[in-house]
């Protein structure tokens, strides 16, 4: 009996799973509600600045010695920096892979006048794009400080009230966290639908707390440079 052939096995069910549209659907809902998670919780950390250069500066620290004794130094940082990068690129590839599928099964497109994208769509598609890149600028400026001329190596204060000291930072910022806050408005149901949450009786529940939460998220952001430049922080 002959021995079976590369290409007579079967795909594992990882790769079957990811190769279907729905796998692709289930990644993205699922990495995009531990982003919201992610983001939740740094505004909350993020708020320790109105206390103060001592707190906040605290709170910078603590980061990168959470999780001792058990952990080493900085391991716990870069185990959330693993996990978030890993949930931004499986969201951003699926999304990405999901827009060709969609852009190819339009197999009438040339036929029949192509119909607008959604508003919700358009949205989506280029909010991502913008957060893409902003959280590129994000880590050059206040983690790496490459394009932070006055960067201060374990000065988190100094170096936001730094960034929010100038016009283009503010709005850089401020652009991105309005194009979250859509991100997430209409992110936040879709991902519930996904993964079988939401029915007809749960779906303006669902709305109503993705609006909430995108309200939440975008204002506790934006607070931060609107507190520099009112001198609430400083």
């Amino acid at each position: 009996m002959a021995l079976a052939t590369r290409t007579d096995r079967r795909p594992s069910i990882a790769r079957t799973f990811w190769g279907s549209t729905v796998g692709k659907k289930t990644v993205m809902a699922a990495t995009g509600l531990i982003m919201v998670a992610y983001l939740a919780v740094h505004a909350l950390g993020n708020a320790k600045i109105y206390f103060g250069a001592g707190d906040f500066n605290d709170y910078g620290h603590w980061l990168r010695v959470m999780g001792a004794p058990v952990l080493h130094r900085e391991w716990g940082l870069w185990i959330a920096r693993v996990v978030l990068s890993a949930s931004v690129i499986l969201h951003g590839v699926s999304a990405y892979q999901l827009s060709r599928r969609d852009i190819k099964a339009r197999t009438t497109r040339y036929v029949h006048k192509r119909q607008r994208a959604s508003y919700a769509t358009r949205t989506m598609r280029w909010g991502g794009i913008i957060l893409a890149l902003f959280i590129v600028w994000h880590i050059l400026d206040l983690t790496t400080g490459t394009v932070h001329p006055g960067f201060q190596e374990g000065h988190p204060y100094q170096n936001v009230v730094d960034t929010f000291s100038t016009w283009y930072g503010n709005v850089i910022y401020i652009v991105a966290m309005l194009a979250l806050g859509l991100h997430i408005r209409h992110g936040f149901w879709s991902a519930a639908q996904t993964l079988g949450v939401g029915n007809a009786t749960r779906d303006r529940i669902l709305k109503a707390v993705a609006n909430v939460l995108a309200v939440l998220l975008t204002a506790a952001f934006i607070s931060v440079p609107v507190g520099v430049m009112t001198g609430v922080v400083s």
